[in-house]
């Protein structure tokens, strides 16, 4: 019935970084914005070739031969992950040097190559060469004499081709320091913004690093290495060593990727090759600057240029929280949803901050799983300890890339008082919670905070994302046993509605769709909406073709990874959504005869998420509630702006309005949204 039952999950995110390019050519985005997502693509990339690269190469040095379930082994997914990578990357940097350079060059803003410096400009160059950036430098001679240095990942180098006044030929390389900023800016009087990289700098200039010698070529080049690794973890008390020595390991991993200057001189660019002892494969040329990066970081921060990004934006603050009483009379009035960033994430922080200084709060427990952004978090949990409350909080110390902060982290709350929890040792704590426990007169009450969304005040106001905020009495009792399931007692405590991964949310999805299986079998209407950022798991998506094969209407809200291939049947509708603010949030709907069973959740639909995290899904028992999030459901399949559309085969095409322009996103920011009706959108336009 399908051209392909799965698609390659690699070939999927490829895919979803080709969404994220295609927003630098969207002139509905202004031209900071624009540079934002060419930023982000190349990010995307880094850990592409970091983690996803790494492990196909892993596996086929391992002698792994067993092909995904799209049918792919790994020595032919990398093949064509490799192919699709580069293509993507030559996109890019043609988007870079014809769209968006000439752009900023029109709006006052000019990058600058070495052959545009005039002699004015040199001198201006020369000065701060010297000034400002030799006394940083450690130029290194490469000969038989000297071993080839471990080259770190992510860093630029220059490598240079020099000749002794003696006659000796050798190569000099430079790491470009990174405590530097890419842009130079030069003096101007005519209201322009100008300016060189970096690495241009020192290349007009690295003669003066090398003294007695010519320069013959030089180029600019710059490594991966691969940071996936098996880790051998036996306990809680080995978590800490163990991801140390990971830490330590991701410095000499086998390189995973050569960008080098497209054009550079043959014999030095083979001599680079050849002391890195890289595959062909692995190598990318680059027409532009390696590492776009700097265009996020630097080009998109210059003072000034409002014109050319977003308006401001401002969250909102819901009437009931705008509130002088207690959070928690607040709480006990009903339950609170926020759908971040368009509600403000300060009400978060608050109801903690507000759990520190309540006197009647005894305890306070939370998982944190990036703790970078969750500095409001860690002080008021710190601050808690110390004023004698119980803290208990779970630090998942291999979130990946953030292990190293997160375990500088853990030991400064244990320094403050807190009980903390280094993680599972068998699997990563990816769920969002804080429970709080306070005395009112004679009896305790705990109140709640559950979550898509990590902790994170930072990603918040770039991420969607939902909160509740609950003290309802059985999701309370259950969040009690999820903490003692985080504190290591996985068997002891059953748990009645909050569903937690691995040991019953697959259950609950299997069940659930294929209850809508049997509805449509009867006649009846079956429907699955769910929002979430990857789906790749086979048994899930077996379940959902079954039941859209039987009659079930499915409408999937996926921004990242699908694995799953869209029927020719019509009824399976796939969307992703990429605009201004990252979708996160995972929603979940089971029509159930109209009873509509609604769950926000902090899993995807990936084996990992299923099988191999610990997560937490929430029924939404509000009607009010679940009533919004179905309008927000509704509201995004409306969304003819920034959504893509997958077509059977797997190819994604962007909707454009047919009429009126409806963006979710904008809708969203506004202080009333139009209306989004869950039954037409969903049912009776299929009717």
């Amino acid at each position: 019935m399908y051209k392909q039952e799965y698609i390659n999950r690699e070939l999927s995110w490829l895919d979803f970084n080709y969404r994220v390019l295609n927003e630098s050519l969207n002139d509905n985005n202004p031209l900071m914005e624009k540079i934002n997502f060419l930023s982000i693509t190349s990010s995307n990339l880094d850990e592409f070739f970091m983690v996803r690269v790494g492990k196909l190469t892993r596996k086929i040095e391992a002698g792994r031969t067993k092909p995904d379930p799209s049918g792919m082994t790994p020595a032919a997914q990398l093949a064509v992950s490799l192919d699709k990578a580069k293509k993507l990357v030559k996109d890019q940097y043609k988007i870079y040097r014809d769209i968006i350079l000439p752009q900023l060059y029109e709006n006052g803003i000019q990058q600058l190559k070495i052959e545009d410096i005039d002699k004015a400009q040199k001198k201006y160059l020369r000065k701060y060469f010297r000034r400002q950036i030799v006394p940083v430098l450690t130029p290194r001679v490469l000969s038989s004499k000297y071993p080839f240095p471990l080259l770190a990942a992510k860093r630029l180098f220059i490598a240079a081709l020099l000749k002794h006044s003696s006659g000796d030929s050798f190569i000099g390389l430079v790491p470009v320091p990174s405590g530097i900023k890419r842009l130079v800016h030069l003096p101007t009087t005519d209201g322009t913004e100008k300016f060189i990289l970096l690495e241009d700098v020192v290349k007009m200039f690295i003669e003066e690093l090398f003294p007695n010698a010519e320069l013959k070529a030089s180029l600019v080049f710059r490594v991966t290495r691969n940071t996936d690794f098996l880790m051998d973890i036996r306990s809680a008390e080995s978590i800490i060593e163990e991801m140390e020595r990971t830490i330590k390991r991701r410095t000499t991993g086998r390189l995973v990727r050569l960008e080098i200057e497209k054009g550079a001189d043959d014999k030095l660019k083979e001599l680079i090759i050849s002391l890195l002892g890289i595959r062909r494969e692995y190598i990318i040329e680059i027409d532009g600057a390696i590492d776009l990066r700097y265009m996020s970081r630097e080009v998109r921060k210059l003072p000034g240029f409002n014109e050319l990004r977003y308006e401001d934006f401002s969250p909102k603050t819901q009437d009931r929280l705008k509130s002088n009483e207690s959070i928690f009379d607040i709480i006990k009035q009903g339950d609170v949803l926020m759908h971040h960033p368009y509600d403000d994430y300060s009400s978060v922080v608050r109801f903690v901050k507000e759990a520190v200084d309540d006197p009647n709060v005894l305890a306070i427990k939370q998982t944190l799983y990036r703790v970078a952004g969750a500095k409001p978090f860690i002080a008021a949990l710190a601050h808690a300890a110390q004023k004698g409350k119980q803290v208990t909080v779970l630090v998942e110390v291999r979130a990946r890339f953030d292990e190293e902060n997160n375990i500088n982290w853990c030991r400064a709350l244990e320094k403050a008082g807190c009980n903390v929890i280094y993680g599972s040792p068998k699997w990563k704590t990816h769920s969002k919670i804080t429970l709080v426990v306070r005395q009112e007169g004679e009896k305790l009450m705990q109140y709640m905070h559950l979550g898509t969304g990590n902790y994170n005040d930072a990603t918040a106001r770039g991420y969607t994302d939902i909160s509740l905020l609950s003290c309802d009495k059985q999701l309370a009792r259950d969040a009690q046993e999820f903490f003692s399931i985080l504190s290591g007692f996985a068997d002891t405590f059953p748990m009645n509605e909050l569903v937690e991964s691995p040991y019953s949310l697959r259950g609950l999805c299997t069940k659930n769709i294929r209850r809508e299986k049997e509805n449509a079998l009867k006649g009846g209407k079956g429907l699955i909406v769910a929002k979430m950022n990857s789906i790749c798991d086979p048994k899930l998506i077996k379940e959902l073709y079954a039941a859209a094969d039987a009659g079930a209407y499915v409408y999937l809200m996926i921004r990242g990874v699908c694995s799953l291939n869209v029927p020719a049947h019509g009824r399976v509708v796939v969307r992703s959504i990429v605009g201004r603010f990252l979708e996160h949030a995972r929603i979940f709907v089971f029509y159930n005869e109209g009873l509509k069973n609604t769950y926000i959740s902090s899993a995807d639909w990936m084996p990992r998420n299923l099988d191999k995290r610990l997560e937490l899904t929430i029924p939404i028992k509000d009607t009010k509630i679940a009533e919004r999030l179905h309008n927000i459901l509704a509201l995004e399949f409306m969304d003819n702006a920034q959504a893509w559309h997958m077509q059977s085969g797997g190819e994604y095409i962007k909707l454009r309005p047919n009429g009126e322009k409806i963006s979710c996103q904008e809708e969203f920011m506004k202080d009333t949204p139009r209306e989004a009706s869950f039954d037409e959108v969903f049912l009776e336009a299929r009717e």
